[in-house]
């Protein structure tokens, strides 16, 4: 779809604005996770980009030189297909490093120290890389840019992403399955010792608990994104592919990854006993889950 440059910087500016605000508001943990730190990594990313763009566009002419190059409005629509481009190849990597990230914590519940953030921040920098490097030379993209003069460049063709509604379909279903598994899982009952049977019996029902308890939780604060979000999915209605990473869009899937992996792996008695560890969320109170989660077992 076409948009107008100047609508594109409005929004890449107000994209901005809530990129900042939420890293802010999450300013206290924010380097205790790869979502956080990549967070970050974005916000800067997006906001040099739109000071890059603001200076080309009102710039005397509609062009700039920078280093002997002369940068136009060509460079904007250029720069915005591309970018739309590794934000999508972004989305599925962004989604499987989180999920080893929180299964490290939640399990092995290390130690905070300076060495994880840098840890972090390097996987940042690589993952960025090899999407540009995606981008540039496996993928089959081609840039659509109009073919008149720069200064009759007044719009810019930009692409639609899909990845988002993907992401959200997988994780759904993944969420969907887990719940319907510890709704019907029965207790073992071919241990002839009753001892056992109501241990299983017990680890039953607060497996069931955990699982209850992140679903509620994540609704609470999720459910009218999640509305939004099926709407987006049973219209024909287009996310440009510029703004599909957004943090708000990564507060998000923080939020839906730690409940996948509460309810996947769901360590029910590390969390009733308290020896797991309760990933960064800014959104959800997980840890009123596992309060209740260990006094239902007790």
């Amino acid at each position: 779809m076409n948009i107008s440059i100047p609508s594109i910087l409005l929004s890449l500016g107000g994209k901005c604005l809530l990129n900042w605000a939420l890293v802010f508001l999450q300013r206290k943990h924010i380097w205790r996770s790869f979502v956080g730190v990549f967070s970050v990594s974005l916000a800067i990313v997006d906001t040099a980009l739109t000071l890059i763009f603001t200076t080309i566009h009102f710039h005397i002419g509609g062009h700039l030189f920078l280093l002997d190059l002369q940068l136009t409005r060509y460079h904007i629509c250029l720069v915005v297909q591309i970018l739309g481009q590794v934000y999508s190849a972004l989305q599925w990597p962004v989604v499987v490093i989180a999920s080893f990230d929180y299964f490290y914590t939640i399990f092995l519940q290390p130690a905070a120290s300076k060495a994880k953030w840098i840890g972090r921040s390097f996987v940042t920098i690589l993952l960025w890389c090899l999407a540009s490097f995606y981008i540039f030379l496996l993928s089959e993209f081609v840039p659509v840019l109009e073919d008149v003069s720069h200064h009759q460049i007044h719009q810019c063709w930009v692409f639609h992403t899909t990845q988002i509604l993907q992401v959200v379909t997988l994780l759904s279903l993944t969420l969907s399955c887990a719940a319907l598994h510890a709704v019907c899982t029965t207790p073992s009952i071919q241990n002839p010792q009753l001892k056992d049977q109501i241990t299983d019996q017990s680890k039953t029902h607060s497996r069931r608990s955990v699982v209850c308890q992140v679903l509620h939780i994540f609704l609470n604060t999720w459910a009218l994104l999640l509305i939004f979000l099926a709407v987006l999915l049973l219209l024909p209605v287009g996310i440009p592919s510029y703004l599909g990473l957004n943090v708000a869009w990564l507060c998000f899937l923080n939020s839906f990854v730690i409940a996948v992996v509460l309810c996947v792996v769901c360590p029910t008695l590390q969390l009733a006993q308290g020896l797991a560890a309760v990933p960064p969320d800014s959104f959800c109170e997980w840890k009123f889950k596992f309060n209740l989660a260990a006094e239902d077992r007790t």
